[in-house]
């Protein structure tokens, strides 16, 4: 299928990509950065010979096995900026498997800590991966901000780029090159929008307490090593202690293009599975960033999508409100 290109963000950021089927186009695809190889740019968290380099360390291979699993992180952190990869994960019954590429601070602030997530979260052979993107603001993990997604391809076949843009006002996540999630900052969400700066992480690990139908399906390790494989990571950032993270003005993003806006409403209208803005069960009054119109009866009391209730059957809740539907 071909790809419609998307305009370019910001002067210094840029969104990278693929494409969602029948997907309006911007203008020609900026680059993500210049991907730096593993030693120059990361280091090794946990997981000792989980963690595997290939390609004179361009591409990160972490695994997930009954001893351990693995994970790495960026060497700096970042105020701003728009940070990439290309990932292709684990194939066959992955029930309880979780990937994550994410940026946080909570090495650094422990209570108070920032986070932006992607989450991969495995499955039973013959059911699709799930994704689920969070936003955690000033230790704001209690109020949380989840959305669940389905995938218009298998993630399993081929390596897809998950790219997460950060800047003063807004944040926008994408898949290839389609925006599927944007929150715009307002006064209302005062620090709960990520404010401090934050490093790069990727991990793989073992959540069958919660990850595949509330926990009822556990990772099976005979299917191991589960590997999930990473490759041009960029980090096109505003790196903490240089001279321009200090100067103004180099942070904000214009608003989205009419054409790319559209591509993320018909994404989030047909795969989205999950959204805490219709979650009137643990927000009776939703929170004050959600803007809640017509689109709100797709979705029932608990913030679940109907067609999604319909196409997987019974579903369960967990992690304070996001679903872990087959």
């Amino acid at each position: 299928m071909a790809c419609s290109p998307m305009a370019f963000l910001t002067v210094f950021l840029a969104a990278a990509g693929s494409c969602l089927p029948a997907a309006a186009a911007g203008g020609p695809l900026p680059p993500a950065g210049t991907p730096l190889s593993f030693r120059e740019g990361y280091t090794q968290l946990f997981g000792d010979s989980n963690l595997a380099l290939h390609g004179d360390g361009k591409r990160v291979h972490i695994s997930l096995d009954e001893r351990t699993g693995a994970g790495f992180a960026s060497q700096g952190a970042y105020l701003h900026g728009l940070f990439s990869a290309r990932i292709k994960l684990p194939a066959d019954h992955t029930a309880g498997v979780v990937v994550a590429f994410y940026m946080s601070n909570g090495d650094v602030y422990e209570r108070t800590h920032d986070e932006l997530d992607f989450e991969f979260l495995g499955n039973v052979r013959g059911r699709e991966w799930r994704v689920q993107t969070n936003v955690y603001g000033n230790g704001s993990t209690a109020a949380g901000r989840e959305e669940r997604y389905g995938l218009w391809f298998d993630p399993t076949e081929d390596f897809h780029r998950y790219a997460i843009l950060w800047s003063r006002d807004r944040i926008i996540f994408y898949v290839d090159e389609t925006p599927i999630r944007e929150v715009v900052r307002t006064e209302s969400m005062g620090a709960q929008f990520p404010s401090k700066p934050m490093s790069l992480y990727a991990t793989i690990w073992d959540g069958s307490s919660w990850a595949t139908s509330g926990g009822r399906y556990k990772v099976d390790y005979k299917y191991a090593p589960y590997v999930a494989e990473f490759a041009d990571l960029a980090l096109r950032g505003c790196a903490v202690g240089r001279r321009a993270c200090e100067e103004p003005g180099d942070a904000a993003a214009p608003p989205m293009s009419p054409a790319r806006r559209s591509a993320m409403e018909a994404f989030r209208a047909r795969y989205m599975t999950y959204g805490y803005c219709y979650d009137r069960l643990r927000y009776p009054a939703p929170l004050p960033e959600c803007s809640v119109g017509p689109e709100a009866a797709a979705f029932l009391p608990s913030g679940d999508a109907r067609a999604a209730l319909r196409r997987h059957g019974r579903r369960h809740r967990t992690r304070g409100g996001a679903d872990s539907a087959l």
